[in-house]
């Protein structure tokens, strides 16, 4: 590798939006993200459910089987 043009690399601190942190290697110090692995649905499992509750709803919608 040549010298002088590799960025300094740092243990970079990612910061969500929910509150949670960790440390990782990066060429920034400071990381701010919205969405990481303790908040995202996919990673929740809460995904599945929302996936569901729409197919309901569409299906509700479709053939008319509301409650009425």
């Amino acid at each position: 590798m040549r010298d002088g043009i590799h960025p300094d690399y740092h243990q970079a601190t990612v910061t969500c939006n929910c509150g949670n942190t960790f440390v990782t290697g990066s060429t920034k110090k400071d990381i701010h993200v919205e969405i990481c692995s303790k908040c995202h649905p996919f990673y929740t499992g809460q995904q599945k459910a929302a996936q569901a509750r729409g197919r309901i709803d569409k299906f509700n919608k479709k053939y008319g089987m509301n409650n009425q």
